[in-house]
């Protein structure tokens, strides 16, 4: 099955004039410029992330996190699952950095163990452990990463015993107990790419069932306007936040609506997108003035209850385009740029109607520059390489300390925070090096990134 991309792609391609023979070379050379240059930023890129993984190999190799001023180590859940380790580890395999990723791959397959008497966010370890560890597999064939993966899996799906099949928020991963009903699409419906794959994999397909019962449930319970919440009971189905966008609790659900039709050419999966995209332009979209926005509204009545978009929401022009949609994949992406270039970095949270910070702190977040990514292969517009130039230039001068990258408390004053989250090194420094890298690093053709930007092979 061709992904919708790619017709819109071809279609770029095919109308772009030849020109004379005086036209082509003036073409070449200048493509052939910016080839050189893409050649030296994406060495810069890979210095950095030499540096950003330097920072964590000497001072927190063996936790979690880096904690980059204080030069020491933070463990989510008291001792270590090595998030850092495995989510970089394919980002060192892709950026040719050999001698770190056998490093990590052989701690990991040596080190890691999921035997541990803890409660995990069953959200962030799949979408970091799960998808980092299938993805290091398909990259490396190692059967021990997969082997990891399917130990983890395993005790990660008593989290679905709820009354409705959507999973608790944590589960124990000795014991299977699990705890908070109160959850969000984000968490419910962001689980599907890796589970899914897992199944492929293993041959177990009691991880695509699960996972998928879990987001047609999520879907089933939309307003009658088509619209899902912020918050809903796991146990009794019942939204509990009504409030209806595209950012933080709701964003990767619509992204794996996407990402599941074309990694596993599940046609349940379109239907839900096409409907939701239907609802999105329709409710959540915001035109202010020439540009374009996605606010809030309320989910019973579309009523628009807020205009701020951040960080977060700025994911979206690369589901869009993904799904065929480059017109409004661009426009958002132009408003999302605004909002950098206005405070150097982006913000969590920007009111675009007043202009004003309503959330300040940048946590290294990757999701502009995953778009531009995303947004540069599909047209070839140089725009996206401009903006790259301008999120690294910017990266280095405010985030980068001598153990690695910092966090901003505040865009606007440029404190920072003692975190190096790893998210920083799977996704942000990817998409960065990916954005200038040679097209055929990676085919898009045949993969698709999770929402930690793990790439996920049709290897079945």
């Amino acid at each position: 099955m061709r992904a919708p991309w790619i017709g819109a792609l071809l279609i770029q391609i095919a109308c772009s004039p030849a020109g004379g023979p005086a036209g082509r070379s003036a073409r070449e050379g200048r493509e052939a410029r910016q080839r050189t240059d893409r050649v030296a930023m994406a060495a810069q890129v890979r210095a950095e992330l030499a540096h950003a993984w330097g920072g964590y190999r000497r001072h927190a190799w063996g936790h979690d996190d880096l904690k980059p001023l204080s030069r020491g180590a933070h463990d989510w859940y008291g001792q270590p699952l090595l998030m850092t380790a495995v989510d970089t580890l394919d980002t060192l395999i892709i950026a040719g950095l050999t001698d770190e990723a056998a490093e990590a791959r052989e701690y990991v397959a040596q080190h890691l163990s999921f035997d541990v008497d803890v409660s995990v966010q069953v959200f962030e370890v799949t979408i970091r452990l799960v998808g980092g560890l299938l993805s290091a597999h398909q990259l490396t064939g190692d059967p021990r990463l997969l082997a990891l993966a399917d130990d983890l899996g395993q005790r990660l799906l008593p989290a679905f015993r709820s009354p409705t099949g959507m999973p608790y928020r944590f589960v124990n991963l000795r014991t299977g107990a699990t705890r908070d009903p109160e959850s969000n699409p984000a968490e419910i419906g962001t689980l599907m790419l890796e589970f899914g794959t897992l199944a492929k994999l293993t041959g177990k397909p009691v991880y695509y069932d699960t996972a998928k019962k879990a987001v047609v449930e999520l879907y089933r319970r939309r307003s009658r306007i088509g619209l899902v919440g912020e918050v809903i009971d796991v146990d009794s189905g019942r939204w509990l936040r009504k409030s209806s966008h595209v950012g933080a609790r709701i964003d990767s659900y619509y992204e794996y609506l996407v990402k599941s039709w074309l990694l596993f050419g599940d046609l349940d999966f379109q239907r839900m997108w096409v409907a939701s995209e239907q609802v999105l332009q329709h409710y959540i979209a915001d035109e202010t003035g020439p540009a374009l926005w996605y606010g809030a509204v309320d989910m019973e009545s579309g009523r628009r209850t807020a205009t701020e978009s951040g960080a977060l929401e700025a994911f979206l022009p690369a589901v869009l385009a993904l799904a065929g949609d480059l017109e409004h994949a661009r426009r958002l992406q132009e408003s999302s740029f605004q909002m950098w270039t206005r405070f150097g970095l982006i913000p969590d949270g920007f009111d675009y109607r007043s202009g004003r910070v309503t959330a300040a702190s940048y946590p290294l977040r990757p999701e502009i520059i995953e778009s531009a990514y995303y947004l540069r292969r599909m047209t070839g517009d140089q725009r996206y390489l401009e903006m790259g130039r301008r999120f690294l230039h910017d990266l280095v001068a405010c985030c980068r300390t001598d153990a690695g990258y910092a966090a901003l408390d505040d865009v606007r004053t440029r404190k920072q925070a003692d975190s190096m989250p790893s998210f920083f090194t799977a996704e942000t420094l990817k998409y960065l090096y990916l954005l200038f890298a040679p097209d055929d690093a990676l085919d898009l053709r045949a993969i698709v990134f999770n929402t930690e930007a793990h790439p996920l092979r049709r290897t079945w």
